[in-house]
């Protein structure tokens, strides 16, 4: 699961790539200048879907869902492996 940091970090990186100030992608992904200067210096640890997938579609991200786990050891699992080792 992507978390808030990661996808702050991959707007704004994206956002630079494309050369687009602040003022111009929030007006292109219709969210206020000040939401977005809080995601990406990381003031925002809520923003809520609509308003992450608006500014991802206007920089040509998305999010994907897969599968969980996978069928791989959890942290616990491996900690207790190693406890057990």
């Amino acid at each position: 699961m992507e978390t808030i940091d990661t996808i702050r970090t991959a707007v704004r990186a994206r956002r630079r790539a494309l050369g687009l100030r602040q003022s111009d992608l929030a007006r292109i992904a219709q969210v206020s200048l000040p939401t977005l200067k809080m995601l990406e210096q990381g003031h925002a640890r809520e923003l809520g879907f609509l308003k992450i997938s608006r500014i991802l579609a206007a920089l040509g991200l998305e999010l994907r869902l897969q599968q969980g786990n996978l069928g791989r050891p959890t942290l616990d699992e491996l900690r207790s492996e190693a406890v057990n080792d």
